[in-house]
């Protein structure tokens, strides 16, 4: 039984994830890909347990811009499709995605995009509703987790009505919080996929599928933008709460909107605001903006990062001059509101206050001097670190210690995975570089050919088993054809570690269990001319050697892959490889000299430091048994035993 069997008409708590996936099993969607990527990873996982019970095809595909394709395949073929991916995948898949807005789609098509504000779960905050306005796309915003449902099944009908792919924005906060759904009643019927493709080139239905003649389909879609507009002037998902003619006028969207319904309500100032709820972001409905600005003169944008809706808007409203008057926006541009990071009510409530000559103050001063002194005392001064048992850590250790060895100040360009952390102190401080999946690989063959201006270093770069097969490749291509003197370390764990162990081209299985032939990573390497060594990072000397040979050959590229499952992994989580102690007799903590080399410099957070007896310890509770920190006790002090 899947977690998105509702009865309809009955009231569910679900997550927004949820309530997305609900909608489009209402909407009758047949075919679903997307890439791992938080906060969006949940839709994808969600639709394949559920693909045997209600005759799904789902993948996690093996990058954005290919998971786009293969959901356009479906509608192209007559299936409603949906796509879905975080907000740096959109960057990725944006080259397909503007030849398919020119070229239009068949059966209903959504691509959902989950930005993260905030960057709780990224590296950027990346927001991804310019693409919409960009690629001439229809964009929706869901304000809360019945309109995540709702608007993703009407997200089907209006790509349908329009012939064009929708776009449907969600964020982190209504992604993965939860909240109440009353479900719809379920499709039935067979779906019978076919592509025809023996009309014409302008023959949407039945020709050929292509954005070309341009002028002409540009034409076109032009025209569905403007029809998309006639349908966002009704639509219901555009909502007008307060007074008639309001002091102030607040216009937002997204989960925004509940912030601006909570700090109203902390301000009791809701008699006193209008409020407009954005549904339709992209293209805005200008009759019911104009009617809306006519409420005041007063106008602030509420909306998180980027002033996306407030340009917007301010366009709008110098357009509509002559039947609105003139406006004074307090948003981002005036100081109003941030444009950077996550809003919440605080943020929305100190605003409006200003606003509305409101004082306001979040808590009482006695409370939060209060609050401060207690802080220090509760909060842990430990740093990031990786997981205990993590092979990354090992494998960080080692690359450390060659780069030291080799002695000519060589670096290495970082990734997007869980061994990002690699660039925090606490991990070493050993990634020099950190940018989009595959860069790394590809500084690091920018950075080889340098030797010819005189520099020196040797670069390494490091990624994923699932970033090699996402983005790495055509790097390492361009790495061996330019005979760049670089090393590629492939942190192969086996899986898409970080979104929660999604199968890649190189596992076993697919997203709906189904058994895949695995695409070798060793051979595609060998295959593409790289010279290819494997090594288990747990075997410290080993890897270090492996590295030195590396970082020696300065003649092309090479790959090293590091191969061990993560500690986390449902082949490897609490199965000990080994039962690991301190012999207290041996460890003398500092006084052997050491300078309590284990838990200062490996940092593995299954060591700790015991203040009592001036000694190292295991932490059964969390220690994973990988056995590694018995190859870095200098007094060998530290002891495994392999479990049977």
């Amino acid at each position: 039984m899947s977690n998105l069997d509702m009865t309809p008409g009955q009231r569910h708590t679900v997550m927004g994830n949820q309530a997305i996936c609900r909608g489009a099993l209402e909407a009758g969607v047949r075919v679903v890909a997307g890439y791992p990527g938080t906060p969006s990873s949940e839709i994808i996982e969600n639709l394949a347990r559920a693909a045997d019970e209600y005759g799904l095809y789902v993948e996690w595909s093996v990058n954005e811009k290919v998971s786009l394709e293969v959901a356009a395949a479906g509608s192209l073929a007559g299936m409603r499709s949906l796509c879905a991916m975080k907000q740096n995948g959109v960057n990725v898949a944006s080259d397909f995605l503007l030849h398919l807005a020119g070229s239009g789609v068949r059966a209903g098509m959504v691509l959902v995009h989950c930005d993260d504000p905030g960057a709780l779960s990224s590296v950027n905050e990346g927001e991804s509703r310019h693409f919409a306005r960009m690629l001439e796309l229809p964009q929706l915003e869901p304000g809360d987790f019945q309109e995540a449902k709702d608007m993703t099944k009407w997200a089907f009908e209006l790509s349908e009505e329009l012939g064009q792919v929708v776009m449907l924005r969600s964020v982190t906060r209504l992604s993965h919080a939860s909240g109440g759904v009353v479900a719809g009643p379920l499709p039935q019927g067979e779906a019978k996929a076919r592509f025809e493709h023996h009309g014409t080139l302008l023959d949407t239905n039945r020709g050929p599928v292509s954005s070309a003649p341009v002028s002409v389909k540009h034409a076109r879609q032009q025209e569905k933008l403007a029809r998309a507009v006639e349908l966002f002037e009704q639509s219901p998902f555009n909502t007008y709460q307060g007074p008639e003619e309001p002091e102030l006028l607040v216009i937002t969207s997204s989960i925004c909107q509940l912030y601006v319904k909570e700090a109203l309500a902390m301000l009791d100032a809701a008699g006193r605001v209008g409020v407009l709820k954005l549904g339709t972001t992209w293209p805005l409905p200008p009759k019911l903006i104009q009617k809306n600005l006519q409420r005041c003169g007063r106008i602030m944008v509420v909306e998180e990062v980027i002033p996306f809706l407030e340009e917007n808007l301010k366009i709008l409203a110098a357009e509509m001059a002559a039947e609105v008057g003139p406006k004074e926006f307090l948003a981002k541009r005036e100081g109003y509101i941030p444009s950077t990071g996550e809003l919440n009510p605080d943020l929305v409530a100190e605003a409006l206050a200003r606003a509305l000559d409101i004082q306001y103050q979040p808590r009482p001063a006695e409370y939060a001097a209060l609050a401060q002194a207690a802080a220090p005392s509760t909060d842990s001064p430990r740093e990031l670190a990786f997981c205990p048992g993590c092979p990354h850590r090992a494998s960080f250790w080692s690359l450390k210690n060659a780069l030291a060895l080799d002695g000519r100040d060589g670096f290495i360009c970082g990734d997007i995975g869980c061994y990002a952390m690699g660039a925090r102190p606490s991990n070493y401080g050993i990634l020099k570089t950190l940018h989009a999946m595959g860069s790394g690989t590809g500084l690091a063959s920018g950075f080889g050919q340098l030797g010819r201006f005189g520099m020196d270093q040797p670069v390494m770069a490091v990624s994923g088993d699932s970033t090699f097969y996402h983005a790495v490749i055509p790097a390492l291509i361009n790495a061996v054809h330019q005979r760049s003197p670089m090393s590629l370390v492939v942190l192969d764990n086996s899986g898409t570690a970080m979104t929660g162990f999604q199968p890649h081209p190189g596992t076993q299985n697919n997203a709906m269990g189904q058994p895949v032939p695995p695409v070798d990573l060793e051979a595609v390497c060998r295959t593409l001319g790289a010279e290819v060594t494997v090594c288990d990072p747990f075997d410290l000397e080993a890897t270090r050697e492996a590295a030195l040979k590396m970082l020696a050959d300065q003649s092309k590229a090479k790959v090293l892959i590091l191969r061990q499952l993560c500690a986390l992994s449902p082949e490897r989580k609490g199965k000990k490889l080994y039962d690991v102690q301190v012999d207290p007799d041996k460890c003398l903590g500092g006084q052997c000299g050491c300078n309590r080399f284990c838990t200062r410099a490996f940092g593995c957070p299954g060591l700790t430091w015991e203040r009592e007896t001036g000694r190292a310890s295991i932490d059964e509770v969390i220690c994973a048994g990988c056995g590694v920190c018995a190859s870095v006790c200098p007094a060998g002090a530290i002891t495994k035993t392999e479990r049977g």
